[in-house]
């Protein structure tokens, strides 16, 4: 069996109907075979299993799950978004459970020492979803490093001021370094006879330019799709997500996706897989049952059938795929 990105993406499109059933998307039915880690509420939610000599397919992808009530992609908790991970800094710790699950899935983990991250994000609107798998480097226009970077910067400078204090430029590049790693506000802190501890909390919130969901920003991101953001950097970066694509949907699912480019205001091009979560194959279609094969033919000649000829709950299954603009009356009728 081969794991990767757009195998998952096709589980996801094959139960694609589940994403209007599960009150949480944590409890959509993944398939737990192309699953190295399932850890709900810590980074990552999920990864998929490693390829052995693959050359098309490495696997390995990082999950985090994102489930939002509305059309803005939910904060980063505890994180900031980024499009690869180094393994090492995840499975760090003789007890992580992370590391024990995917040695017990049988990957060889530090083969693959950086791993592709993406979001798989659910957004409400009425009745609408959109769903969305999407890699990281779509939020990680800036790098952690210097996006915290920066951001102390801002502090600093807003107290020099509110102070009326000066640095040399020196010192200043020195305060702003120290503090531009991610880890050196997730360790717990100790203060003597203080009675509790103190961790600083990172939360980043997505701006309008990052909200993939956004209708307005992203017209392209239809209501009631599925989608698979991939980005490229070169036209042979964009030939291979194509080659990809088709190799695990096949030409004939390959025709029927919609497949373009998305343009990010500030980070070049994406390819998107786009699915429609409602369309439903009818060519090919037959009724279920015997009563609906006659119902059918006695619809050719506008005969009407006796309700009690019929069980209603499987001819309504069966006639629904083959006659989706079936006349509103006659279904009413054998219902």
């Amino acid at each position: 069996m081969v794991y990767s990105i757009y195998h998952f993406f096709k589980h996801l499109v094959t139960n694609k109907h589940e994403f209007y059933n599960v009150e949480k998307l944590e409890l959509f039915p993944f398939d737990g075979s192309m699953l190295a880690c399932k850890n709900i509420g810590q980074f990552p939610d999920l990864a998929i299993r490693l390829n052995v000599d693959n050359s098309l397919f490495t696997g390995g992808e990082l999950i985090e799950l994102k489930d939002s009530k509305s059309y803005n992609v939910s904060s980063f908790n505890s994180t900031i978004p980024t499009g690869q991970k180094g393994i090492e800094t995840i499975i760090k710790g003789i007890k992580s459970s992370i590391k024990k699950q995917m040695e017990d899935a049988g990957n060889h983990i530090l083969s693959l020492p950086y791993r592709e991250v993406y979001y798989l994000i659910r957004g409400k609107h009425g009745n609408d979803i959109k769903i969305v798998l999407v890699h990281g480097r779509f939020f990680e226009t800036v790098k952690s490093d210097n996006l915290i970077n920066e951001s102390f910067k801002q502090v600093l400078e807003e107290n020099l001021a509110k102070h009326n204090t000066k640095l040399d430029e020196k010192t200043k590049l020195l305060l702003i370094s120290m503090f531009s790693e991610q880890e050196s506000f997730s360790k717990v802190r100790n203060v003597d006879k203080a009675t509790v501890k103190l961790r600083f909390r990172i939360m980043t919130e997505v701006k309008a330019e990052g909200n993939i969901l956004n209708a307005k920003q992203y017209p392209e991101i239809k209501n009631n799709t599925v989608n698979l953001i991939i980005p490229y950097n070169s036209e042979k970066e964009k030939n291979m997500n194509l080659k990809r694509f088709q190799n695990v949907f096949g030409k004939t699912e390959f025709k029927k996706s919609e497949v373009f480019s998305l343009k990010h205001p500030l980070d070049g091009y994406f390819t998107v897989f786009q699915v429609d979560l409602k369309k439903q194959e009818t060519q090919h279609a037959k009724p279920k049952t015997r009563n609906a094969r006659k119902l059918v033919q006695r619809c050719s000649k506008n005969e009407l059938p006796n309700t009690r000829q019929f069980s209603a709950e499987q001819d309504k299954m069966g006639l629904s795929l083959l006659l989706p603009k079936l006349h509103k009356p006659l279904l009413e009728h054998i219902s």
